[in-house]
Protein backbone atom coordinates (compact mmCIF):
# COMPACT_ATOMS: atom_id res chain seq x y z
CA UNK A 1 0.00 0.00 0.00
CA UNK A 2 1.09 3.72 -1.05
CA UNK A 3 -0.78 6.36 0.85
CA UNK A 4 -0.99 10.08 0.71
CA UNK A 5 -2.96 12.62 2.13
CA UNK A 6 -4.50 14.84 -0.35
CA UNK A 7 -5.44 18.35 0.97
CA UNK A 8 -8.77 19.46 0.00
CA UNK A 9 -10.72 23.02 0.26
CA UNK A 10 -9.51 24.39 3.57
CA UNK A 11 -12.49 25.77 5.85
CA UNK A 12 -12.60 28.38 8.29
CA UNK A 13 -15.37 28.10 11.68
CA UNK A 14 -16.08 29.41 14.59
CA UNK A 15 -13.64 27.75 17.38
CA UNK A 16 -16.09 28.00 20.17
CA UNK A 17 -18.48 25.83 18.39
CA UNK A 18 -15.12 23.66 17.05
CA UNK A 19 -14.23 23.31 20.84
CA UNK A 20 -17.68 22.69 22.84
CA UNK A 21 -17.22 23.38 26.60
CA UNK A 22 -13.50 24.41 26.02
CA UNK A 23 -12.94 27.94 27.17
CA UNK A 24 -11.32 29.80 24.77
CA UNK A 25 -7.89 30.76 26.75
CA UNK A 26 -7.53 26.85 26.60
CA UNK A 27 -8.41 26.04 22.93
CA UNK A 28 -6.87 29.41 21.35
CA UNK A 29 -3.31 28.37 22.31
CA UNK A 30 -3.97 25.07 19.93
CA UNK A 31 -6.10 27.10 17.11
CA UNK A 32 -5.25 30.89 17.33
CA UNK A 33 -8.82 32.65 16.06
CA UNK A 34 -9.06 35.40 13.48
CA UNK A 35 -10.82 38.42 13.46
CA UNK A 36 -14.44 36.81 13.44
CA UNK A 37 -13.55 34.24 15.91
CA UNK A 38 -13.17 31.92 13.58
CA UNK A 39 -10.08 28.54 13.82
CA UNK A 40 -8.26 27.27 10.47
CA UNK A 41 -9.20 23.88 9.59
CA UNK A 42 -7.95 21.58 6.59
CA UNK A 43 -10.07 18.75 4.91
CA UNK A 44 -8.31 16.44 3.93
CA UNK A 45 -8.50 13.01 2.39
CA UNK A 46 -6.61 9.92 2.37
CA UNK A 47 -5.34 8.30 -0.81
CA UNK A 48 -4.48 4.79 -0.33
CA UNK A 49 -2.41 2.96 -3.93
CA UNK A 50 -2.84 -0.41 -3.65
CA UNK A 51 -0.31 -2.92 -5.36
CA UNK A 52 -2.77 -3.82 -7.88
CA UNK A 53 -3.07 -0.21 -9.10
CA UNK A 54 -6.26 0.60 -8.08
CA UNK A 55 -6.56 3.95 -5.85
CA UNK A 56 -9.01 4.30 -3.48
CA UNK A 57 -9.75 7.92 -1.33
CA UNK A 58 -10.78 7.69 2.32
CA UNK A 59 -13.35 11.16 2.26
CA UNK A 60 -13.37 13.89 -0.41
CA UNK A 61 -13.29 16.99 1.80
CA UNK A 62 -15.70 20.21 1.46
CA UNK A 63 -15.29 20.84 -1.55
CA UNK A 64 -16.11 23.44 -3.90
CA UNK A 65 -19.78 22.98 -4.55
CA UNK A 66 -21.25 26.00 -2.33
CA UNK A 67 -22.64 29.15 -4.36
CA UNK A 68 -20.21 32.13 -3.90
CA UNK A 69 -22.62 33.28 -0.45
CA UNK A 70 -22.77 29.73 1.49
CA UNK A 71 -18.99 29.86 0.50
CA UNK A 72 -18.47 32.96 2.42
CA UNK A 73 -20.83 31.88 5.27
CA UNK A 74 -19.19 28.73 5.88
CA UNK A 75 -15.57 29.79 5.43
CA UNK A 76 -14.14 28.20 2.50
CA UNK A 77 -11.37 29.36 1.45
CA UNK A 78 -10.63 28.73 -2.26
CA UNK A 79 -13.31 29.02 -5.21
CA UNK A 80 -11.25 25.82 -7.38
CA UNK A 81 -11.61 22.16 -6.24
CA UNK A 82 -8.42 21.61 -4.23
CA UNK A 83 -8.77 18.32 -3.88
CA UNK A 84 -9.51 17.85 -7.90
CA UNK A 85 -5.93 19.85 -8.35
CA UNK A 86 -4.25 17.84 -5.29
CA UNK A 87 -5.00 14.46 -6.91
CA UNK A 88 -3.70 15.96 -10.12
CA UNK A 89 -0.61 17.41 -8.81
CA UNK A 90 -0.08 13.69 -7.78
CA UNK A 91 -0.73 12.57 -11.75
CA UNK A 92 -4.31 11.07 -11.21
CA UNK A 93 -7.38 12.35 -12.85
CA UNK A 94 -10.73 11.55 -11.54
CA UNK A 95 -11.37 9.21 -13.54
CA UNK A 96 -8.20 7.65 -11.85
CA UNK A 97 -10.32 7.26 -8.40
CA UNK A 98 -12.12 4.10 -8.14
CA UNK A 99 -13.49 3.39 -4.62
CA UNK A 100 -14.67 6.81 -2.23
CA UNK A 101 -15.22 5.49 1.64
CA UNK A 102 -17.25 8.32 3.24
CA UNK A 103 -17.67 7.99 7.16
CA UNK A 104 -20.80 10.49 6.62
CA UNK A 105 -22.29 12.19 4.72
CA UNK A 106 -21.92 15.71 6.06
CA UNK A 107 -21.23 18.54 3.23
CA UNK A 108 -17.28 18.97 4.48
CA UNK A 109 -16.72 15.13 4.08
CA UNK A 110 -18.57 15.02 0.84
CA UNK A 111 -18.93 17.91 -0.90
CA UNK A 112 -16.09 17.44 -2.71
CA UNK A 113 -17.54 14.57 -4.52
CA UNK A 114 -19.45 17.25 -6.58
CA UNK A 115 -18.35 19.46 -9.33
CA UNK A 116 -17.75 23.32 -8.81
CA UNK A 117 -20.50 25.25 -8.20
CA UNK A 118 -21.48 27.41 -11.23
CA UNK A 119 -24.35 29.52 -12.32
CA UNK A 120 -25.32 27.96 -15.62
CA UNK A 121 -24.57 24.22 -15.02
CA UNK A 122 -26.36 21.91 -12.10
CA UNK A 123 -24.55 19.59 -9.68
CA UNK A 124 -23.02 16.76 -10.76
CA UNK A 125 -20.01 13.99 -9.43
CA UNK A 126 -16.66 14.59 -9.83
CA UNK A 127 -15.26 10.47 -10.19
CA UNK A 128 -16.95 9.31 -12.51
CA UNK A 129 -15.97 6.12 -12.50
CA UNK A 130 -16.38 5.57 -8.35
CA UNK A 131 -18.14 3.00 -6.63
CA UNK A 132 -18.77 4.61 -3.10
CA UNK A 133 -19.10 2.72 0.45
CA UNK A 134 -21.03 4.23 3.07
CA UNK A 135 -22.56 2.87 6.11
CA UNK A 136 -26.24 2.44 6.29
CA UNK A 137 -26.81 4.46 9.38
CA UNK A 138 -25.03 7.69 8.09
CA UNK A 139 -26.94 7.05 5.11
CA UNK A 140 -30.01 6.79 6.80
CA UNK A 141 -29.31 10.21 8.65
CA UNK A 142 -28.78 11.96 5.52
CA UNK A 143 -31.58 10.49 3.43
CA UNK A 144 -34.01 11.75 6.53
CA UNK A 145 -31.82 14.23 8.52
CA UNK A 146 -32.37 15.94 12.31
CA UNK A 147 -33.62 19.73 12.65
CA UNK A 148 -30.40 20.02 14.33
CA UNK A 149 -28.17 18.93 11.55
CA UNK A 150 -30.20 19.36 8.46
CA UNK A 151 -27.97 21.72 7.36
CA UNK A 152 -24.97 19.52 7.44
CA UNK A 153 -26.22 17.85 4.45
CA UNK A 154 -26.14 18.08 0.72
CA UNK A 155 -30.16 17.16 -0.64
CA UNK A 156 -29.09 16.53 -4.32
CA UNK A 157 -25.83 14.38 -3.26
CA UNK A 158 -28.15 11.34 -2.31
CA UNK A 159 -30.09 10.83 -5.81
CA UNK A 160 -26.55 11.08 -7.23
CA UNK A 161 -24.88 8.67 -5.76
CA UNK A 162 -27.63 6.25 -5.84
CA UNK A 163 -27.67 6.68 -9.48
CA UNK A 164 -24.89 5.46 -10.38
CA UNK A 165 -25.38 1.59 -9.79
CA UNK A 166 -22.59 2.04 -7.59
CA UNK A 167 -23.58 2.66 -4.09
CA UNK A 168 -22.54 0.01 -1.45
CA UNK A 169 -24.22 0.80 1.90
CA UNK A 170 -22.50 -1.26 4.79
CA UNK A 171 -23.60 -2.34 8.24
CA UNK A 172 -21.24 -4.77 8.86
CA UNK A 173 -17.13 -4.23 9.13
CA UNK A 174 -16.41 -5.00 5.79
CA UNK A 175 -17.02 -4.16 2.44
CA UNK A 176 -17.55 -6.61 -0.74
CA UNK A 177 -16.19 -3.41 -2.50
CA UNK A 178 -12.89 -3.29 -0.47
CA UNK A 179 -12.45 -6.53 0.33
CA UNK A 180 -9.85 -7.40 3.41
CA UNK A 181 -7.58 -5.13 4.06
CA UNK A 182 -10.01 -2.43 5.19
CA UNK A 183 -12.03 -2.51 8.33
CA UNK A 184 -14.76 -0.55 9.73
CA UNK A 185 -15.89 0.87 13.33
CA UNK A 186 -18.58 2.77 13.95
CA UNK A 187 -19.16 5.38 16.60
CA UNK A 188 -22.91 7.73 17.16
CA UNK A 189 -21.06 10.26 19.31
CA UNK A 190 -20.83 12.33 16.31
CA UNK A 191 -23.41 11.35 14.08
CA UNK A 192 -25.00 8.12 13.70
CA UNK A 193 -23.20 5.48 12.43
CA UNK A 194 -20.30 7.55 11.26
CA UNK A 195 -17.71 4.93 10.09
CA UNK A 196 -14.21 4.49 10.76
CA UNK A 197 -11.29 2.94 8.00
CA UNK A 198 -8.83 0.81 9.36
CA UNK A 199 -6.35 0.30 6.31
CA UNK A 200 -3.89 -2.65 6.86
CA UNK A 201 -0.86 -3.01 4.29
CA UNK A 202 1.08 0.11 5.11
CA UNK A 203 4.43 -0.33 5.56
CA UNK A 204 4.30 1.88 9.12
CA UNK A 205 1.75 0.15 10.21
CA UNK A 206 -2.44 -0.25 10.60
CA UNK A 207 -3.85 3.47 9.98
CA UNK A 208 -7.46 4.27 11.25
CA UNK A 209 -8.88 7.48 9.21
CA UNK A 210 -10.62 9.18 12.26
CA UNK A 211 -13.32 11.28 10.84
CA UNK A 212 -15.27 13.63 13.37
CA UNK A 213 -14.39 11.15 15.55
CA UNK A 214 -11.14 12.98 16.18
CA UNK A 215 -10.84 15.77 13.42
CA UNK A 216 -7.67 16.96 15.03
CA UNK A 217 -4.63 16.66 17.62
CA UNK A 218 -6.46 18.79 19.81
CA UNK A 219 -9.09 16.18 20.07
CA UNK A 220 -7.12 13.35 20.82
CA UNK A 221 -7.49 14.57 24.93
CA UNK A 222 -10.28 12.50 26.00
CA UNK A 223 -12.43 15.76 27.20
CA UNK A 224 -12.02 17.51 24.45
CA UNK A 225 -15.25 17.37 21.82
CA UNK A 226 -17.20 19.69 19.59
CA UNK A 227 -20.23 21.86 19.81
CA UNK A 228 -21.72 19.77 16.94
CA UNK A 229 -21.50 16.44 18.60
CA UNK A 230 -24.62 15.40 19.35
CA UNK A 231 -23.74 12.96 22.51
CA UNK A 232 -20.39 14.39 23.76
CA UNK A 233 -19.96 11.89 26.25
CA UNK A 234 -20.56 9.11 24.30
CA UNK A 235 -18.45 10.24 21.77
CA UNK A 236 -15.30 10.57 24.42
CA UNK A 237 -15.76 6.81 25.87
CA UNK A 238 -15.77 5.72 21.98
CA UNK A 239 -12.53 7.57 21.42
CA UNK A 240 -11.21 6.36 24.36
CA UNK A 241 -11.74 2.56 22.88
CA UNK A 242 -10.06 3.53 19.50
CA UNK A 243 -7.59 5.01 20.69
CA UNK A 244 -6.12 2.33 23.06
CA UNK A 245 -6.94 -0.26 20.09
CA UNK A 246 -4.70 2.04 18.03
CA UNK A 247 -2.07 2.36 20.56
CA UNK A 248 -2.27 -1.42 21.52
CA UNK A 249 -1.45 -2.51 18.17
CA UNK A 250 1.18 0.23 17.62
CA UNK A 251 -1.31 1.66 14.82
CA UNK A 252 -1.34 5.25 13.74
CA UNK A 253 -4.39 7.80 13.13
CA UNK A 254 -5.32 10.12 10.07
CA UNK A 255 -6.43 13.65 10.86
CA UNK A 256 -9.11 15.48 8.02
CA UNK A 257 -9.17 18.40 9.92
CA UNK A 258 -5.86 19.42 11.34
CA UNK A 259 -4.51 21.87 9.70
CA UNK A 260 -0.80 20.67 10.14
CA UNK A 261 -0.90 17.33 11.16
CA UNK A 262 -2.33 14.26 8.62
CA UNK A 263 -0.90 11.38 10.90
CA UNK A 264 0.50 10.19 14.02
CA UNK A 265 1.00 7.84 16.52
CA UNK A 266 -0.68 8.10 19.92
CA UNK A 267 0.39 7.40 23.28
CA UNK A 268 -0.20 7.82 27.15
CA UNK A 269 1.79 10.27 28.94
CA UNK A 270 3.12 9.56 32.72
CA UNK A 271 -0.77 10.56 33.83
CA UNK A 272 -2.33 8.36 31.43
CA UNK A 273 -3.60 11.24 29.23
CA UNK A 274 -3.67 10.60 25.59
CA UNK A 275 -1.24 12.83 22.98
CA UNK A 276 -0.41 12.65 19.59
CA UNK A 277 3.01 11.69 18.92
CA UNK A 278 5.99 11.34 15.68
CA UNK A 279 3.33 13.80 14.09
CA UNK A 280 3.79 13.94 10.26
CA UNK A 281 2.51 16.91 8.85
CA UNK A 282 1.92 14.72 5.61
CA UNK A 283 1.81 11.36 4.05
CA UNK A 284 3.29 10.60 0.69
Amino acid sequence: MQLASIEGNRQRLDGGAMFGNCPRPVWERWAPPDEKNRIALACRALLVQEPGGRNVLLEAGIGAFFEPKLRERFGVEEEGHVLVESLAARGLSPADVDVVVLSHLHFDHAGGLLTAWSKDAPLGLVFPEASYVVGAEAWARAKKPHARDRASFIPELQGLLEGTGRLEIVSADASRTLGGAYRFSFSSGHTPGLMLTRVEGWARGPITFLGDLVPGTPWVHLPITMGYDRFPELLIEEKEALLSRVIAEEGWVFYTHDPKVAASRVARDDKGKLGPVEALERLG
